[in-house]
């Protein structure tokens, strides 16, 4: 039985942040750790005491992470950033409440001495001798340690604790991952038995030595289970210092999802159940899975179940029959045409999802090129009166004032210049768009044109598909482009605003203008020329893009969301050469341009380039980041490779910045997860200078001093399908609505027909139901809490199992 974990984060916005600026202000950005670990930085927000960031991330973790942190900084052009504050939640105040955390809370200040990490390797013993009884305390070696010289390493020792005596052990210059292997004994003094306590300290040769951190064991582990392996560094024991909100405060959302997921063969049943409910008719759903998931969830509870269910029914072929079955379920309860599909129900977020699992590779392709232009050029572009920046224009009158025309006319010439190429890609990219996507659409059509042929609703049909395109993939991909991957950071303030008025007029057009020339900006109507003749345009667009043929691919074993071939990821790196002999750390680095799919990690001079080298992802054994003090170089990862004659590779490779430098980490852990063999430790530094820059060991093949991070990646849209862990989820949701259901169709005294009449109190639900329909509702009601209270009995005995290896085990400290 596998398990799983993972955290959704989302750094909303600050508020009240203390200004660190000579101008007032700050411009503040977050970074998140996992256990030290960084895995995100958000972008940074000019200007701001109160920034809004609004972004997300899901975190694949190791189970046996302890806490996640958020640090928020201040960034400066000149010197280091200043350091704000920081909020640090614990595994156990995440997992407290299944639905997470989401609230203000105050930053704190930083405190060096309880900003500690890492691990210490230890084996403690209790003897007795003529003299009586001592502690032999054998200090292995220590790993990850916290950098604390401006080097970004350390000047580790032990210093250890038993009773009212201590030692001490040498000192290991510039590392933070040392090996003493040095054996203290300490003598019994008398009195009550004494606990024992090793402090790790970095030596400085002026000022204070510097905290590392500490692990301490009670008198009764020491004599029952003396410790013996790794134990985890902790800062020294003191109250939370509470800042009263003097530094300010971060809104979060965070929560944690860990599961158990079982073997396949038990998830058949209600993978089973789940296929024929799409299969079956939407109008008869009442008590199939995805009707009591659909009534059970709401908000981000039913973005992440809609997201799972579409991977799920890709996984078996099944998607579009999902897709159609919940958006005909919502357009046969549509009585009002202009309000479909306008809510956040299962249908419209699954129909998202969807589009952003299936299409991103088509929406880079149609909108990168004009994003990337926008994002270069920086032009100044205001419609709105109240938002121009008159000082902006070199023209002025000789009256002596600004001219808004000019304003108005050079933004508007600039906002067709980009709006142009933005529906020509659109309009022409039919044969771009996936056929998943188009047969979705041409269902999606053919339903609505049959709820609503009137004449006056004509453009209804047109309306549900763009709807979906425009307005819910198009235009928020322009107005916030770092969220669809189309860009590394978010806009500052300017470009911010001319995407915001491009994507309002990419709205309005997949509108097809029926909101045109209403409501309170009517600063916009200088451009309704251009949307009215791109809205003829949209409709043959939308005409073309449904007249497909073609079926849903049959369903089978659960396979990769995209081909092998297709690349995941590519941009440019620097490589370092294999050997650069005497060459300066600077000039080893070369720049190539890689690409990364499910087969092979490949590179060349530049994209253009026909001769590639090719490593296949088949070889990597791990994926790490290096330490800085390696090259002096920041965002450095390493990938490390296996022949087949058993040859290890390490290729290293500088990325821009640390959400590169993640965003590769995580495409190529994830491509190389299937691997046998991978390292579970390997060296966070480089082999110079005949040694070891982490660890200071003298042989190349010396093992690992860290330990990997495989189970670290960042969840995007080009994750794996895994059914057993997406019906796993479902299972859990419909967990929630157990009790619900039973009483809904098992507990109705309406619904019994060996009362032979109506009580008068049957539930809403099953009003104006027919006894048939009723009958099969009952019967489907049944075999749900079936299915559901097997798998029940399948935890229970794998988790007793679990239990019972535990207990028969052997100890492991």
């Amino acid at each position: 039985m596998a398990k799983s974990s993972s955290l959704n984060v989302r750094v909303v916005e600050g508020r009240a942040l203390p200004a660190k600026d000579v101008s007032g202000s700050s411009d503040p950005y977050c970074i998140v750790k996992v256990d030290d670990e960084v895995v995100a930085r958000t972008a940074t927000i000019w200007r701001s005491l109160s920034p809004f960031w609004g972004e997300e991330y899901t975190v694949h973790l190791p189970l046996d992470f302890h806490h996640l942190a958020f640090y928020v900084l201040d960034e400066d052009t000149v010197g280091h950033d200043d350091v704000i504050g920081k909020i640090s939640l614990s595994r156990e105040a995440i997992a407290a409440d299944p639905r997470g955390i989401d609230s203000w809370i105050n930053l704190s200040r930083v405190d060096p001495d309880a900003e500690v990490q890492g691990e210490i390797c230890l084996a403690v013993q209790m003897l007795e001798d003529v003299r009586g009884r001592c502690l032999h305390c054998h200090v292995l070696k220590a790993r990850d340690l916290a950098p604390r010289d401006i080097s970004g390493t350390s000047d580790p020792f032990a210093r250890v604790f038993w009773g009212s005596q201590s030692m001490e052990t040498s000192t290991i210059k510039k590392t933070r991952f040392p090996h003493w292997d040095e054996v203290l004994e300490l003598r019994e003094m008398p009195g009550a038995p004494s606990p024992l306590r090793v402090e790790l300290w970095d030596w400085d040769m002026v000022g204070k030595n510097d905290f590392l951190g500490m692990v301490e064991f009670p008198a009764k582990v020491l004599q029952q289970n003396p410790p013996n392996g790794w134990f985890r560094l902790l800062p020294f024991p003191r109250a939370e210092e509470d800042s009263g909100g003097n530094l300010g405060a971060l809104r979060l959302k965070v929560r944690l999802v860990e599961d158990r997921v079982l073997p396949s063969k038990y998830y058949q049943p209600l993978m089973k159940l789940l296929a024929e409910s799409v299969l079956g008719p939407a109008e008869e759903d009442a008590a199939s899975p995805l009707a009591v998931l659909e009534e059970l969830t709401s908000g981000d509870c039913r973005q992440d179940l809609a997201t799972k269910l579409v991977k799920l029914f890709l996984g078996q072929g099944l998607a579009g029959r999902f897709l159609d079955h919940l958006t005909r379920r919502e357009v046969a309860r549509t009585t009002d045409p202009n309000t479909l599909f306008r809510s956040n129900s299962l249908a419209s977020k699954s129909m998202e999802q969807f589009m952003k699992l299936v299409g991103m590779p088509y929406l880079h392709e149609v909108l990168k090129p004009v994003i990337n232009r926008v994002f270069e050029e920086k032009k100044y572009m205001e419609l709105d009166p109240c938002k121009m920046d008159l000082g902006r224009t070199r023209r002025i009158s000789f009256k002596g004032t600004s001219s808004e025309e000019h304003v108005r006319e050079a933004s508007l010439g600039l906002l067709t210049g980009y709006l142009g190429p933005i529906m020509d890609a659109i309009v022409g990219s039919v044969g771009r768009c996936p056929t998943a996507m188009r047969l979705t659409f041409k269902q999606l059509h053919q339903c609505v044109e049959e709820r609503f042929p009137q004449a006056e609703h004509k453009d209804v049909k047109h309306l549900a598909v763009s709807g979906f395109l425009f307005l819910r993939f198009f235009a928020p991909a322009i107005l916030t482009p770092k969220l669809f991957d189309l860009r590394d950071q978010h806009a500052d303030p300017q470009t911010g605003r001319s995407l915001l008025l491009l994507a309002k007029a990419v709205q309005s057009i997949g509108n097809l203008g029926q909101q045109l020339g209403q409501g309170k900006e009517m600063w916009m109507a200088p451009l309704h020329p251009f949307l009215l003749q791109s809205i003829s345009r949209v409709r043959d667009f939308l005409d073309q893009l449904v007249d497909v043929d073609g079926e849903e691919e049959a369903g089978g074993p659960a396979r990769a969301l995209i081909p092998p071939s297709v690349t995941i990821r590519e941009g440019y790196l620097l490589k370092r050469k294999e050997e650069p002999a005497s060459l300066a750390t600077r000039f080893a680095f070369k720049k190539r341009y890689f690409w990364l799919n499910g087969e092979t990690f490949s590179y060349s001079k530049s994209p253009e380039w026909q001769t590639r080298s090719t490593i296949p992802v088949s070889d990597i054994r791990a994926v790490e980041r290096v330490d800085e003090g390696a090259f002096q170089l920041p965002h450095v990862m390493q990938v490390v490779t296996q022949d087949g004659a058993g040859t290890r590779h390490t290729i290293y490779l500088q990325c821009k910045n640390v959400n590169e430098l993640n965003q590769w980490l995580s495409a190529l852990r994830k491509a190389s997860a299937p691997n046998p063999d991978k390292l579970a430790a390997c060296h966070p530094g480089a082999f110079r200078s005949a040694r070891w820059t982490c660890c200071l060991q003298t042989e190349r093949s010396a093992a690992g001093c860290s330990r990997t991070h495989f189970a670290v990646t960042l969840g995007d849209w080009s994750d794996p399908l895994d059914p057993d862990a997406e019906t796993q989820t479902v299972y859990r949701q419909l967990l929630l609505g157990r009790d619900q259901l039973r009483m809904k169709f098992l507990e109705d005294s309406s619904m019994d027909p060996s009362l032979g009449a109506d009580t008068g109190k049957g539930s809403r639900a099953t009003e104006g139901v027919s006894p048939d329909a009723l009958a099969r509702h009952r019967e489907a009601a049944a075999h749900l809490l079936e299915v559901l209270e097997d798998l029940d009995r399948a935890h229970e005995e794998f988790q007793q199992r679990e239990q019972g290896k535990t207990a028969l085990g052997p100890h492991r400290p």
